[in-house]
């Protein structure tokens, strides 16, 4: 895990550098929406480390993993000038955010007492490992992985929307793109379905039911609703290419940090449920994880 996370932070700050190295840096404009989204990411930062150190429910960022993403977008629109290619990106991150948050509703991650909620089961364990025994050692983990990684993240991998403020008109490169956008979304919502609807029957009947999904959208990578979620905002990024002409520029630091993250996020669950289910290492062996290409 920790080389997961020293990864992440390398990445993290060699990213930019190569980025501003082969791109011009952000307008004056683009600096002024940059400020003004990095206080509202601060304060979410604030917030999530105050309330999971409190309530001891570190699940607190998966809460509002699919609603910044709106609030980042539609305050980019507003502040960029309702530009038509900044519209279009808003709508698109609202569709995706509204369908996600729906998701993440019907499997208990919110609550009427909004502290609460389902946590992910992965803090659990991973809590109970020694390098994270230490009361101390967990809350600086919760506080700059946790906290101000993943909510940094969440802004990073929005942030091309700021690079389409001022660019290119629209056209029909955009359109393929949206298209591109909502085909992957389809594809993380059948995922999404084909688990819930698993897991619902898994509960009625346990002996029926494999310990593990491999079949649909499943039996073709081992990660469909992770390889469409990264898809998505690889796409997004694309929009700032269509914007500039630039193919790579300061915005593509999150959707890499995204990949990353998911690959470090997939090794853990894979290795929980590896221990749990012995026909997991078959499944591995047949079953890409993430692209339907077996290397």
């Amino acid at each position: 895990m920790w080389k997961t996370v020293l990864l992440l932070i390398i990445t993290l700050l060699a990213a930019p550098i190569l980025a501003y190295i082969m791109d011009e840096p952000p307008s004056e404009e683009q600096k002024r929406i940059i400020h003004f989204l990095g206080i509202v990411c601060l304060s979410n930062i604030i917030l999530c480390f105050v309330v999971s150190t409190l309530t001891q429910n570190y699940s607190q960022v998966d809460k509002l993993w699919s609603i910044m993403p709106i609030v980042y977008s539609w305050i980019t629109a507003w502040q960029g000038g309702w530009e038509s290619r900044l519209l279009l990106m808003a709508s698109l991150v609202t569709i995706w955010g509204v369908r996600l948050t729906y998701n993440f509703y019907r499997r208990g991650g919110y609550h009427l007492k909004i502290w609460e909620g389902e946590e992910d089961y992965r803090w659990s364990v991973l809590r109970q490992r020694k390098e994270f025994n230490s009361p101390i050692r967990w809350m600086m983990f919760n506080l700059f992985f946790i906290s101000i990684y993943q909510i940094l993240l969440i802004l990073l991998f929005t942030i091309p929307i700021v690079k389409c403020v001022n660019g290119n008109p629209l056209n029909i490169i955009d359109w393929v793109l949206a298209l591109v956008f909502i085909f992957f979304v389809v594809v993380e919502t059948i995922a999404d379905q084909q688990q819930w609807q698993f897991q619902k029957n898994k509960k009625r009947n346990p002996e029926k039911y494999n310990g593990f999904l491999d079949t649909g959208l499943w039996g073709i990578v081992r990660h469909p609703n992770y390889a469409a979620e990264q898809a998505i905002w690889i796409v997004f990024y694309f929009f700032s290419i269509a914007a500039t002409g630039i193919w790579v520029n300061w915005s593509i630091i999150g959707c890499i940090l995204l990949v990353l993250l998911f690959k470090g996020s997939s090794d853990f669950s894979e290795s929980l449920s590896s221990n749990k289910y012995p026909e997991y290492e078959k499944y591995k062996e047949t079953t890409p994880r993430f692209i339907p290409i077996k290397f």
